[in-house]
């Protein structure tokens, strides 16, 4: 999985006070749980902008004054009217230790039921994966090369490669739906079948 580099500064003072003026000064307060204790940092809000403003997954890498930290995002709070980052939670990694993030699917393939008019609905934009640091993907892949008209694809048959998919075997990824205007023509097709028919027996 591709990695986000942010560098910070531990904060000493962790109180109300000392957090709104490091959101005065334009700094986002973070803290970084899974080690021994919890590490207390800010970093400058505009360094979150690829990690947060974006659909993709990612590890980060934090420096923090020479101390590095491999995590990923576990939280994030907004402000509710401006929308700014008001604090973030991370999760320290360990190599050794398994995971659960989430990822996106990312579609492959052609669809035979889509080429015939059908529609392709994403029902699952991101999945839960568990896996150790480095076997992290950084999408799972839909492959809907098999789906026919109204049929569905599920998560278990994904290809997950040294990672576990944590969802309940029947969890829908995709599906393909019968569009209306295939609909109808299957109706007007079914119409004049009957009416050919019809013009046989007589």
């Amino acid at each position: 999985m591709k990695s986000i580099s942010i560098k910070g500064s531990e904060r000493e003072s962790v109180g109300k006070v000392a957090t709104k003026a490091v959101r005065n000064a334009g700094m986002v307060p973070c803290v970084i749980y899974g080690g021994s204790q919890p590490v207390h940092f800010q970093a400058e809000a505009k360094a979150f902008k690829s990690l947060v403003y974006t659909p993709n997954a990612h590890t980060v890498a934090i420096d923090l004054g020479g101390k590095k930290f491999d995590a990923i995002l576990q939280d994030i709070q907004f402000h509710p009217v401006s929308d700014a980052i008001l604090h973030i939670d991370f999760f320290q990694l360990s190599d050794d230790k398994e995971i659960i993030m989430e990822v996106p699917v990312k579609v492959t393939g052609t669809s035979p039921g889509v080429l015939l008019g059908g529609v392709l609905n994403l029902n699952q934009r991101r999945l839960k994966v568990k896996a150790l640091p480095k076997n992290l993907p950084d999408f799972v892949e839909a492959n809907i090369s098999e789906l026919q008209m109204g049929n569905k694809l599920y998560v278990t048959k994904l290809a997950t490669n040294n990672f576990k998919l944590m969802h309940p075997d029947n969890t829908v990824v995709c599906q393909v739906k019968i569009s209306r205007a295939a609909m109808k023509a299957a109706q007007e097709a079914a119409k004049a079948e009957k009416t050919a028919a019809k013009g046989k027996k007589k």
